[in-house]
């Protein structure tokens, strides 16, 4: 009855327009004064204290940082640097695109926000060599996404402390199927260039290899001092996202001098917006969730799955296809909130390991920035290249599939998410 009236109000809520964390705020207190004894004064308080953890300290930093460097000029040089090494081969610009994609979304940790810096240098270029809309458009858009799993990644944080799970080994976690699905999308761009005619260029020397390196390196900088520095056990995710900020600032501002000093309060001011809408959807879906909790509905669906005698190979499927259609109608922070404390307790009855759900959940979520009405990406790379949102889509099919399927690899493989915590965590 509660969990009916709670996803009922919820849902109501969202079809009539209202902001998905103001719903999840309104449907949980209509629910706690109608079907608890908690005073309202209850609700403030929990409020306040889910966000005060030190773990989601992480987000606003990490925003500021990847602001730093993509308000400047750090994409370009990393897509320099991506095209020495990838641009001889057929497909190499695209391709190029997407390896810069990878590198950018370890710097940034925003999905678009690496589709708009990387479009916005590359998609004209691209064009222009004479590949398709669909090489422009749609490689960018779909390897734009790898933004939410590359580490620093905000949903893996927002995971994390759902859940109570290791920050520092989901973030080891991500990097392996980051690159892996960056991989498969290049691998998708090769064959098609090749089947378009396009034939293999000389290698860029050596000499420029190493100029567009020397040139990127300082932004590149921010992935080792991240997770070196996390595996290297000299500071916790958080104090990492600090590290990278105050760096990012410096790099920007005196290193590249893309930013001059007026322009670092606009800057703060814009990260302060994001991490605002992010932090008041987390302390929403934290009365949400322990709504649910004091109802026993994750206990109750848990023993109810139980009773079904499924098997973990069939409530993943079951996981991917509820996240994939979720993702369609909500953001990854929300979506991720509202569902991981009722998936959670089934996984590990079941003896699914919980950071590698945890990947399989981030990689679902980037699947939902490519799919409408919601896919951030397909708007945003829509706006860069002009084209309609029925074309962005049809242009990223082949490399939405291709996400799809290193999807269900990642599902039912988890050592490629396993690999690094277990290297690194070992003891």
């Amino acid at each position: 009855m509660e969990a009916a009236v709670l996803f009922g109000l919820l849902f109501f809520f969202l079809l009539i327009g209202i902001p998905i964390a103001v719903a999840l705020g309104m449907s949980t207190i209509i629910c706690i004064l109608a079907f608890t004894y908690d005073p309202p004064m209850l609700i403030a308080q929990k409020l306040f204290t889910s966000i005060d953890k030190y773990a989601l300290m992480a987000i606003p930093l990490f925003v500021l940082m990847g602001n730093f460097l993509s308000q400047g000029g750090t994409a370009k040089r990393i897509i320099r640097f991506a095209r020495s090494l990838v641009g001889h081969l057929p497909g190499g610009l695209p391709m190029s695109a997407i390896f810069a994609c990878v590198i950018f979304a370890a710097v940034s940790g925003s999905s678009p926000a690496t589709v708009a810096a990387i479009g916005s240098l590359m998609m004209g270029s691209i064009r222009e060599d004479g590949y398709s809309e669909a090489f422009s458009v749609g490689s960018i858009a779909c390897a734009g996404s790898l933004g939410i799993l590359m580490p620093p990644s905000i949903v893996l944080i927002v995971y994390g402390v759902t859940v109570d799970q290791s920050i520092g080994e989901l973030f080891m976690a991500g990097v392996i199927p980051a690159i892996f699905l960056g991989g498969m999308l290049m691998f998708v761009t090769y064959l098609a260039a090749k089947k378009a005619g396009r034939k293999k260029t000389k290698m860029a020397p050596l000499k420029e290899i190493w100029a567009s390196f020397k040139e990127a390196i300082w932004g590149l900088m921010v992935i080792i001092i991240v997770i070196g520095g996390i595996y290297g056990g000299l500071f916790t995710p958080t104090e990492a996202a600090a590290v990278s900020a105050v760096y990012a600032f410096f790099v920007s501002t005196f290193v590249y001098k893309d930013l001059s000093l007026k322009d670092i309060p606009q800057v703060i001011k814009s990260s302060a917006t994001t991490a605002a809408m992010i932090m008041f959807i987390i302390a929403n879906a934290m009365i949400f969730a322990y709504f649910l909790t004091t109802q026993q509905i994750p206990q109750n669906l848990t023993n109810w799955i139980i009773s079904l005698h499924l098997n973990k190979y069939y409530f993943l499927i079951f996981v991917n296809l509820l996240l994939l259609l979720g993702g369609n109608f909500m953001e990854p922070t929300s979506l991720i909130m509202i569902l991981a404390p009722l998936i959670f307790p089934i996984a590990v009855k079941l003896g699914i390991d919980p950071i590698h759900l945890g990947v399989v959940i981030t990689v679902n979520m980037e699947i939902g920035m490519l799919t409408p009405p919601v896919g951030l990406n397909l708007f945003v790379a829509s706006g860069i290249s002009g084209l309609s949102l029925q074309q962005t889509i049809r242009a990223s099919m082949p490399w939405f599939f291709a996400l799809l399927i290193g999807l269900i690899i990642i599902t039912y493989v988890p050592q490629i998410s396993l690999f690094l915590p277990h290297l690194i965590y070992a003891n």
